[in-house]
């Protein structure tokens, strides 16, 4: 009971990171449109921004470099050092007042979320009794809910009043406190990203709590005897590992399965991570608070499906499980391209299938079976690996995905129908090619995978 009890407590510290992740990627998006106004951007520009940001690139990068120093210095290394950077990049969008400004700000905090991803899956992964890997991963991705949901109610609580009017119920607070920092009166487009800046403040705050708790952590357990068996054997160390880890055939086939099932998914849920509000505002012809209404919706029914995910996942059929959650995303796909986007009904329905599926998704999955197909000595290695190549890959998606829309939406059913393809390749394979590593401990699927030779 009392690890049980520890392993909770890691899990719910190391999940701020997955609070932190999705919160910067609908931060940015659900003040996209405010940026936009404000500094005159482009749809490219809009385009750069997504591609650089914690939704691709820049967590594309911080992940292949937290997955080597996680395995070679240590999981709590990561927990030290990295909320500080993401700090560092949320101040700078916080007070960006040009386009470069504000780029090098999604930059900088895109590669904290990608250097901590890695880190914490693996390290839920390792602290985890085998009958509760699946709940705590479970719950990390309640964060990866909660986020959102909390930035949208925030973000439309904030809201600036569009051409109807509509306006969120604390504008007015947005206003005072701009003219306070500015020392004089603001309008238009500067005083309404005060909205997005502010919002952006919650996140410093987030993170600075959790550099506090997760600085504090123990190292991980697995990790330490695995290092110490690698320098008992006087191996060449992690750059060795890193070597095997690329020429090996059981990995090599693991990371292709891993991207059939995660790449895919990512491509659509990048898109709309990024950009659904700017899509809801554009295509679907809603305003800002609107849009952010109906986001902040489907987030809350993530939470819950999310929570019934964690409480089953170690005790149903995955193979089941997890074609269940795909095949919401596909059906949610087909009402909005059948029905319309511009149709309530269309939406109301899309909103509430596609939440379904983000609770029962395949990141949650990516993430448990991840931390379970490869060895500790390289676990959080691959784990890097395969995270820098699907947010690398979202971003050159992201860049085409802009131009294939349009400026005005004009182009979103040819885009969505790119959607259903992708949805479709990861719904085949994760379905056929389901592992099966349920109610085994690590250190047995290490062995039944690799036998003496990991």
């Amino acid at each position: 009971m009392e690890n049980q009890k520890g392993s909770l407590k890691s899990t719910i510290a190391v999940s701020l990171t997955n609070y932190l992740d999705a919160g910067a990627i609908v931060a940015g998006a659900s003040g996209l449109t405010l940026w936009q106004n404000y500094l005159g951007l482009t749809e490219g520009d809009l385009g750069w921004l997504n591609a650089i940001s914690a939704n691709c690139l820049g967590a594309a990068i911080g992940a292949i470099v937290g997955g080597f120093l996680a395995d070679k210095y240590g999981r709590k290394a990561i927990y030290t050092y990295n909320m500080l950077v993401y700090m560092l990049g949320v101040a700078i969008i916080m007070v960006a007042v040009n386009f470069p400004m504000l780029l090098a700000g999604f930059l900088i905090t895109g590669i904290s979320v990608g250097v901590g991803v890695p880190a914490s899956w693996t390290y839920i992964s390792e602290n985890s009794e085998v009958g509760n890997r699946g709940r705590n991963i479970g719950i990390s991705q309640m964060a990866w809910g909660v986020g959102p949901t909390i930035i949208l109610i925030l973000g439309m609580l904030l809201a600036p009043p569009t051409g109807d009017g509509t306006r969120g119920v604390l504008f007015e607070w947005v206003r005072w406190c701009a003219e306070t920092i500015t020392g004089g009166t603001v309008e238009g487009g500067a005083l309404n990203v005060f909205s997005s800046r502010i919002v952006f403040a919650s996140l410093f705050i987030v993170a600075l709590i959790a550099w506090m708790l997760q600085r504090r952590l123990n190292e991980s357990e697995e990790w330490k005897a695995a290092k110490s068996a690698e320098n008992k054997e006087e191996k060449a160390g992690t750059f060795s590992s890193f070597g095997t880890l690329l020429t090996n055939k059981v990995n090599v086939r693991t990371m292709i399965f891993l991207a059939g099932i995660y790449l895919t998914w990512n491509l659509v849920s990048s898109v709309m991570g990024f950009f659904q509000q700017h899509i809801y505002e554009t295509a679907g012809g809603l305003s800002n608070v609107h849009a952010n209404m109906l986001s902040a919706a489907q987030w809350i029914i993530i939470i819950f499906a999310t929570l019934v995910f964690s409480m089953i996942v170690d005790k149903v059929n995955q193979r089941w499980l997890y074609c269940f959650g795909v095949g919401m995303g596909v059906i949610a796909w087909l009402i909005i391209v059948t029905i319309g986007i511009r149709s309530i009904s269309g939406l109301l329905f899309f909103t509430l299938l596609w939440a379904i599926q983000a609770g029962v998704s395949v990141q949650a999955f990516y993430a448990l079976w991840a931390s379970e197909l490869f060895p500790a000595k390289y676990r959080a290695a691959a784990q890097g690996i395969m995270f820098f190549v699907v947010r690398g890959v979202s971003a050159v998606w992201g860049l085409c995905f802009v131009y294939i829309y349009g400026e005005n939406g004009e182009g979103f059913y040819r885009a969505a129908y790119i959607m259903i393809a992708l949805l479709l390749v990861s719904l085949v394979v994760g379905t056929i090619w389901t592992p099966q590593t349920r109610g085994k401990s690590l250190e047995q699927i290490t062995k039944e995978r690799y036998g003496d030779d990991k």
